[in-house]
C-alpha cells in the first residue's frame, strides 16, 4: 500500500540512554541550544517523555520502535534471550532473525525508498531484506560500529619509571588505585566479570554466567579493565637516532607479542615534555609524537594477534611527563581492524566512508571510577566518534540521496554504564559525584554537538525525529542481587530459598547450579522461570504443583526486604499471562516478570519505564520531532508510547504499516489533519 508522504526525506536520530528530564534540564539551562532549536521549531510532549515499552532494555526497545511491536509480539525480551534448552544459559538477542516483526526499514525499501539503517541495535543485522534500496551498517551489538566484529587490540595503560627494573605486562589489570598503578599492586583478571562480558557478548551466540556478586554483572561495568604495562625508564641504547638527553621506555601491544620502543624528548628549556613511539630502534623517525595531555589523531600501527598481522587504527594520549624524565603515563585506546567491512551492506559502503571521511574511531571502554580517565580519555574519545559518525553519515546521505535513515548512537549509554551512578556519593566508593554530575553534562552537550550536525537537513526540507530507546538512572540505594541483565542472579532467589548453587571441598559457592534443590531461577533483567518438569531437562517442579509456587513466589518477593533499610525492593511482580497487558509474556518471557522499586535499580533494565531517579534522572525514553509534515512550535497533551514511533514515521513517509505493528501514529503532531 502507497499513500501520500508527508515528507519525502525522513531521518530518525536515536541517541541509546538519553533522558527526558536531564535533556530538557539541560535545555532550559541553555546548555543545548540545537535541540532547543529543534524542540521550538517541532511537535512533542512538553516534558518531552515517550512511554518506553518493556523491559527497560537496548535490543528489545530498538527493535520496538523498529517495528511497532511489543516485545511480546517481536520476541526479544532482553539484552540476550532465554535459551530453549538450559535455564542457566542465555542466546545472543541482537541478530535480526530472531526478530518476529517486520521493520519499518523493509517497508521502506520494499516500497522503493533508498534506505540507511546505521547501526540499530534491534534486528537489523544482518539484513533480512534482499534490495538494492538497503543500506545496513552493524547493528551487532549497541556500544560503536565495528566495536564486536573489529576489535583486534585491547586499551592499554602504560606506567614507565626510572623506579621499575623490568618490563611487565599484566593484561586486564583491576586496580583500585586508578591511572596511577603499578602491576604489584593489581589483581590479575581471571575470567569473570565485565571484561570478559564485553568479550563474549562480542564473539558468542550463547553464553552462561552465574552472578554471585555484583562484580558479576553490570555494576562491574564501572571499572573495566585495562591492559597495564610497567616499564623501566632508562638511556637509550642500541637506537639508529635518538636525540640528545632522551629517555627510553617499552610499549607493549597486540596481546603483549610486540614491543614498541618509546623515547621521552626534552624542551628547549631541558625539560621533557613529549614521547616519540617507534616501530623499532632502527628507525629514523617515530610513528607518533605526542605532547601532555594531548589526545593524538587516529594512528595506524600492526597488530598482531596470534599467527596473523592486521593493520589497527587507535588513539594515544599522554597523561603526564615528569619534567625530570623520572615517569611517564601513557593510554592507548583499543585498535580497530581498519579494513574489516563484515558487518557493512553493501560493503563497498565501508570503503567509500573510510576513503572520505577516515577509520572508524575506537572508543574507550576505561574510565568508570577513575576520574582522570574518564575525563581525559573516555568522554574524549567518545566525541570523536560522535563527530566521525555525523561527518560519515552526512556524507553517505548525501552521496546516495537517501529518502529515509534509521540511525542510533551509544554514546550516552556506553558511558552511563561506565559512571552514572557515581553521579551520586557512595560510602563504599569515596566518589565525587559533582565531578560526575558535570561529566554527565559533558556528555549532553557533546550529544546536543551531534545532533547539531544534522540541523542543515531541515533547511533542505528533511523530516527529524530525535529518540531514544530509554534513559538512564542514578539510583538512590545499592540494587538487589537480581534484575541484572548479564545472567543468573543467585543471592535474592538464594536467600528465599529457590535457587542453590553447589559448593567446592572447602564448602565455598561456586558458579554452577544445584539442579537438583533449584525450584526456580531469576535470569536476565526481568525473569523468574521455575524449574518445571517436562519442560526442563533439569526439573523437579511437578506441573501441578506450578501454579502454587509461582503465586508462593511472587508473595516472597513482595515481601523481600532491603537488608539496610528495611525497604522492599521488587514494585511488580506478574504472572507470565498476565504480563500480556505491559507488551511482555509469552514463551520468550520467564513465569515471573519482576521490576525493581525505585531506588533499587541499575541505570536501566530492572524498573518499570516510568521510573525516576537522583540527579534529575529518568528511565523514560525521549521523543522530539520537527520538520517536514509535522507542526511547529507544537505541544501535545497525549501519550506517545514506544509502538507509536514506527506507525508515525510510516504515515510521514507515505508507506504501509509494518505487518505486526501494534502502535498507532502520533495524529495530533501532524500538519496534514486526520
Amino acid at each position: 500500500m502507497v499513500r501520500k508522504a508527508l515528507s519525502d526525506k525522513i531521518i530518525v536520530l536515536g541517541v541509546d540512554g538519553m533522558d527526558p528530564s536531564l535533556t530538557k534540564r539541560f535545555m532550559d539551562e541553555g546548555k543545548l541550544p540545537n535541540i532547543k532549536k529543534i524542540v521550538e521549531n517541532g511537535a512533542q510532549r512538553q516534558d518531552l517523555v515517550m512511554l518506553g515499552a518493556h523491559p527497560t532494555v537496548t535490543p528489545p526497545l530498538w527493535a520496538t520502535l523498529a517495528t511497532g511491536a511489543y516485545p511480546r509480539t517481536h520476541g526479544l525480551t532482553c539484552f540476550w534471550n532465554q535459551s530453549k534448552e538450559d535455564l542457566d544459559t542465555m542466546v545472543y538477542a541482537m541478530d535480526s532473525r530472531r526478530c518476529k516483526a517486520e521493520p519499518l526499514w523493509n517497508v521502506f525499501a520494499s516500497g522503493g525508498k533508498k534506505t540507511l539503517v546505521w547501526h540499530w541495535p534491534g534486528g537489523a543485522w544482518p539484513p533480512t531484506l534482499d534490495s538494492p534500496n538497503l543500506h545496513v551498517v552493524d547493528g551487532t551489538q549497541p556500544c560503536a560500529i565495528n566495536l564486536g566484529h573489529a576489535g583486534i587490540d585491547w586499551e592499554k595503560l602504560i606506567v614507565a619509571s626510572n623506579e621499575f627494573e623490568t618490563v611487565k605486562y599484566q593484561p586486564y589489570a583491576v586496580t583500585d588505585t586508578g591511572a596511577g598503578c603499578v602491576i604489584t599492586d593489581v589483581e590479575g583478571h581471571g575470567g569473570s566479570g565485565a571484561a570478559d562480558n564485553l568479550d563474549t557478548l562480542n564473539s558468542t551466540k550463547e553464553v552462561i554466567n552465574i552472578m554471585l556478586s555484583h562484580d558479576d554483572g553490570d555494576l562491574a561495568l564501572e571499572k573495566i579493565p585495562f591492559d597495564l604495562v610497567n616499564s623501566p625508564i632508562k638511556d637509550p641504547v642500541g637506537w639508529k637516532n635518538a636525540p640528545e638527553g632522551a629517555k627510553e621506555f617499552t610499549i607493549i601491544t597486540s596481546g603483549g607479542f610486540v614491543r614498541r620502543p618509546a623515547l621521552i624528548l626534552k624542551n628547549r628549556n631541558n625539560e621533557f615534555d613529549r614521547v616519540a613511539i617507534y616501530k623499532s630502534k632502527s628507525e629514523v623517525k617515530p610513528f607518533i609524537t605526542l605532547k601532555s595531555d594531548e589526545l593524538s589523531p587516529l594512528i595506524s600501527d600492526e597488530i598482531q594477534v596470534e599467527e596473523e598481522t592486521f593493520i589497527g587504527a587507535r588513539f594515544y594520549k599522554v597523561l603526564e611527563i615528569a619534567c625530570d624524565g623520572s615517569e611517564v603515563r601513557l593510554w592507548m585506546s583499543n585498535a580497530f581492524d581498519v579494513n574489516n567491512d563484515e558487518v557493512w551492506h553493501p560493503k563497498s559502503i565501508y570503503k567509500d566512508v573510510v576513503e572520505n571521511i577516515g577509520y572508524v574511531p575506537p572508543i574507550s571502554m576505561s574510565g568508570g571510577n577513575d576520574v582522570e580517565l574518564t575525563e581525559k580519555t573516555l568522554i574524549p574519545t567518545w566525541e570523536k566518534h560522535t563527530k566521525w559518525q555525523a561527518d560519515a553519515m552526512n556524507y553517505m546521505i548525501e552521496k546516495e540521496n537517501y529518502e529515509i535513515v534509521f540511525s542510533h548512537i551509544h554514546n550516552v549509554d556506553s558511558q552511563g554504564h561506565l559512571f552514572w551512578q557515581l553521579a551520586k556519593t557512595r560510602d563504599y566508593l569515596e566518589n565525587d559525584e559533582k565531578a560526575y554530575q558535570k561529566f554527565i553534562e559533558d556528555v549532553y552537550i557533546d550529544t546536543d554537538r551531534y545532533l547539531g550536525e544534522f540541523m542543515h537537513l531541515l533547511d533542505k526540507g528533511w523530516s527529524i525525529i530525535v529518540t531514544s530507546d530509554h534513559g538512564l538512572l542514578v539510583s538512590d540505594e545499592h540494587p538487589p542481587l537480581i534484575g541484572d541483565p548479564f545472567g543468573v542472579n543467585v543471592r535474592v532467589m538464594e536467600e528465599l530459598g529457590y535457587t542453590a548453587v553447589k559448593k567446592d571441598e572447602n564448602g565455598n559457592d561456586i558458579k554452577e547450579i544445584d539442579w537438583e534443590k533449584t525450584k526456580a531461577i531469576a535470569t536476565r533483567s526481568n525473569h523468574i522461570w521455575i524449574n518445571l518438569k517436562g519442560r526442563n531437562k533439569t526439573g523437579i517442579v511437578k506441573p501441578e504443583e506450578y501454579n502454587d509456587l509461582v503465586v508462593k513466589i511472587i508473595d516472597d518477593l513482595y515481601n523481600y526486604r532491603d537488608s539496610s533499610t528495611g525497604k522492599r525492593v521488587i514494585s511488580v511482580a506478574l504472572r507470565n499471562k498476565d504480563a500480556e497487558v505491559i507488551g511482555l509474556g509469552g514463551p520468550e518471557c520467564g513465569d515471573i516478570i519482576i521490576f525493581l522499586e525505585e531506588g533499587f535499580n541499575r541505570c536501566h533494565g530492572d524498573s518499570l519505564s516510568t521510573v525516576n531517579g537522583y540527579f534529575d534522572t529518568t528511565v523514560s525514553p525521549l521523543f522530539i520531532a520537527a520538520g517536514q509534515g509535522f507542526k511547529k512550535g507544537f505541544y501535545t497533551e497525549r501519550v506517545i508510547r514506544q509502538v507509536d514511533i514506527a506507525p508515525t514515521i510510516a504515515i510521514l513517509g507515505g508507506v504501509r504499516m509494518p505487518a505486526q505493528c501494534e502502535g498507532a501514529p502520533v495524529y495530533q503532531i501532524f500538519e496534514e489533519e486526520f
